[in-house]
Parts: structure tokens; sequence; C-alpha cells
């Protein structure tokens, strides 16, 4: 069993950045592969970026290409998601999934532990 914690949304102008955290308790966190979803209102979840078990390999969405950067820190059981020119479209609640996996993976599917989301809004 993984618990994840996200923080660090918040309300950001147009063109400011924000660093998530998703902190990591319970079972050895690097085997798992993390992700960050997004899910605004009215709109299908998203899945944003991923990182490998070891950092290895990462994914990202194309609308968040160039303006994001996924790292982790295993042995502080964090994955962060640091977000730079946000827009307003980025509005969402961020939500942080882990799965265990013995391959590189960055896939979208197969995410079983989530966090209970982090509220992040762009304004214009």
């Amino acid at each position: 069993q993984v618990q994840l914690v996200e923080s660090g949304g918040g309300l950001v102008q147009a063109g400011g950045s924000l660093r998530l955290s998703c902190a990591a308790s319970g079972r050895t966190f690097s085997g798992y592969t993390v992700g960050w979803f997004r899910q605004a209102p009215g709109q299908e979840r998203e899945y944003v970026t991923g990182i490998s078990r070891s950092g290895r390999n990462t994914y990202y969405t194309e609308s968040m290409k160039g303006r994001s950067t996924i790292s982790r820190d295993n042995a502080k059981n964090t994955v962060y998601l640091e977000m730079n020119s946000l827009k307003p479209e980025d509005t969402a609640v961020y939500y942080c999934a882990a799965k265990y996996r013995v391959t590189e993976d960055v896939s979208s599917n197969g995410y079983g532990y989530w966090g209970q989301g982090t509220q992040v809004t762009v304004s214009s």
C-alpha cells in the first residue's frame, strides 16, 4: 500500500510558476512509476506527466512540453512537478498517482494509488 499526499497548489497569475509535490509513504517508493493527472470541471481526466521508477524515462503531454519538469527524489519519497508559463487552461485539480512497475514504464494506464488532489488556479 502506498499513500500519496500532494501539496503546492494555489492561485497564480498567467505566466507564473508553481511547484507541486507528491509525498509518498508506505512501500518502497523507488519501485513505483509516478504520474500527475489533472481534471478541470466538466472535462475528462488528463495524463499530464509521468516519471519512471529510476527517473530514467519521463512523459509529458504535448501542452506541457517545454513548460514543465517532473523529477523525483527517492531518498525523500517525493516527486515534484515544476510548472512554468502557466496558462488559464492549466486550471484544474492535479492528482498524483503511482503504480508498481519492474520496468521503466511511463504509460498512462495502470495507476492504482491516488492522492486527494491539489487545486491549481491560473488567473488571466
